[in-house]
């Protein structure tokens, strides 16, 4: 066997950062490139025929603007780099890894993962309407959310406006015990989840009281006016064509809206069509609107989503 190339890391906040959990990232960068990567103390070990031990080393220092922080590396940072690697894209891949979105209150960096998470970020900085359809976990709602909160704390719209069809319930909540907040909260909670990430979980019901943040179902939203708002439409599948069309004709002066979902997950009755399939084929030549499709490149959750999602688009293919 040919001698290893080994890559020295600096110190063992950076060598956790590459190895991932139970060195999982080593395991995709083995994958992605033929060689085996082995974890020896702060030395990566890097075996194989010498181009698979260039590449594997290649893409290791292509992610060292990460992991040479102590941040944690995902298995889309790595897709994403070996994919700039292919296309010529590093000088890109360079801007993408240094371009920090926002701090959690945990002090994580947010900045996006994939060439299309970053597409997204700057079609919702500079368009009034984004829509987003894509598969679970790529960060559809949350990075929407991100940019919403960054833009109501920077005092650029007067309130964050958080809504989704409660289609499980056939938006009739009457039957559920409890006020309108308890009945609505559990159709609600990954937006909550979303918010809590940058704002203080004690902070947020004063200024849902205020009405700074609402998190409401989209029913609440009919015959209103949404002016100086950031309005995010979670799980849009699941709007009727009328419910669509109702929300978008409620967009005010400097207001913006992120109209996002899966195509592929509707719970609509068998018979009814998706009010976010009608809307992207009606709107799709309308000037000023952005639409960002991701698929499952660009889910950024366990490695374990990813093969799922892969799975079904090629069994539903």
């Amino acid at each position: 066997m040919a001698d290893a190339l080994i890559i020295q890391l600096p110190n063992i906040d950076a060598t956790i950062a590459l190895a991932g959990d139970r060195e999982e990232n080593l395991k995709i960068l083995s994958r992605q490139t033929g060689a085996n990567l082995v974890l020896r103390g702060q030395e990566i070990h890097i075996f194989g025929t010498e181009q698979q031990r260039e590449l594997a080393a290649k893409l290791v220092r292509s992610l060292e603007n990460i992991w040479i922080q102590g941040n944690t590396i995902s298995s889309a940072d790595i897709l994403t780099a070996r994919h700039a690697l292919d296309t010529h894209r590093e000088d890109e891949l360079k801007e993408l890894q240094r371009d920090v979105l926002a701090r959690t209150r945990r002090g994580e960096e947010v900045r996006a993962k994939t060439f299309r998470q970053r597409q997204y970020i700057e079609a919702i900085r500079k368009r009034d309407l984004t829509f987003c359809i894509g598969p679970a976990g790529t960060g559809k709602t949350y990075l929407a959310v991100v940019v919403a909160v960054q833009a109501l704390l920077a005092n650029q719209v007067e309130k964050l406006i958080l809504t989704r069809p409660a289609v499980e319930a056939g938006e009739r909540l009457g039957f559920l015990p409890g006020d309108l907040q308890q009945k609505i909260n559990p159709y609600l909670r990954p937006l909550y989840d979303a918010i809590y990430e940058f704002i203080d979980q004690e902070k947020v019901p004063n200024l849902i009281e205020r009405g700074i943040i609402e998190v409401a179902p989209l029913a609440y939203m009919r015959g209103r006016t949404l002016n100086h708002a950031f309005v995010i439409v979670d799980e849009a599948q699941n709007t009727t064509p009328a419910q669509m069309k109702m929300v978008l004709t409620r967009l005010g002066f400097r207001s913006r809206m992120v109209i996002t979902g899966d195509t592929t997950q509707t719970d609509l009755p068998m018979n009814q069509q998706s009010g976010l399939t009608v809307a992207l084929q009606v709107l799709k030549n309308v000037e000023g609107i952005a639409v960002c499709e991701f698929n499952q490149k660009d889910v950024v959750r366990h490695p374990l989503v990813q093969r799922i999602v892969s799975a079904y688009e090629q069994y539903e293919s």
